[in-house]
């Protein structure tokens, strides 16, 4: 089932994950195309440089598409729609690999195709550059209203510990009125409430430091 952010946590380490696989889908694209170019010029090594291109460009698109690997899938609406809406961008990547693969193979077997084949690789190369770069975007976007939202909820989890704090401050000191007022007998509640006192300290230190985190 496909959830949105708002509906299912994801870590700033899935994000930077899921960037990075888009990103590399991106830069592979063309990779694919700049080798499949230099092997129908027969410059060596061209061809399995262009197939290991493709093959780290599927295998980032079907992670960046799969519920699994503690990856999130298609988790929001603005991706399903960029895969599967009136971008179709799923279709449109799947092509361009299916593409990508028809030509290797047609230029590795010196095939009459390999020309024709190629010209089209190179033209679709732009429009499916296109759409990746606008996915990227979406997961980067995706990136930011996360972040915003977790430094939110760090900020009311710290109010909500400043409030306890505070009670706890006032705790401390109307138990030092009562030690003192005890004299002697006060004495181990004097010491409770220097122990409380040292412990709202270390509190206020943790609080600052994460609000400064949160910032």
């Amino acid at each position: 089932m496909m959830e949105s952010v708002a509906s299912k946590a994801l870590s700033g380490e899935v994000f930077s994950a899921l960037i990075n696989l888009s990103g590399r889908r991106r830069f592979t694209s063309q990779r694919i195309v700049l080798y499949a170019l230099l092997a129908s010029q027969g410059q060596e090594g061209s061809d399995a440089t262009a197939r290991e291109a493709l093959s780290l460009f599927r295998g980032a698109h079907k992670s960046l598409l799969s519920d699994a690997d503690g990856l999130p899938g298609v988790f929001c609406p603005e991706l399903r729609e960029a895969y599967f809406g009136k971008m179709d961008g799923d279709k449109q990547i799947v092509a361009f690999a299916d593409l990508g693969e028809r030509t290797l193979k047609a230029i590795a077997q010196e095939s009459s195709q390999a020309a024709e084949l190629l010209a089209e690789l190179v033209r679709i190369t732009t429009p499916t550059l296109a759409i990746l770069n606008a996915i990227t975007g979406i997961y980067e976007e995706q990136a930011k209203q996360n972040a915003r939202q977790v430094r939110k909820q760090l900020r009311g989890v710290i109010t909500d510990i400043e409030t306890i704090n505070r009670q706890a401050r006032m705790v401390a000191f109307n138990a030092r009125i009562v030690a003192a007022r005890a004299g002697q007998a006060g004495k181990e509640f004097s010491v409770v409430a220097g122990v409380l006192s040292n412990i709202t300290g270390e509190i206020d230190e943790m609080v600052n430091a994460a609000l400064a985190a949160a910032a």
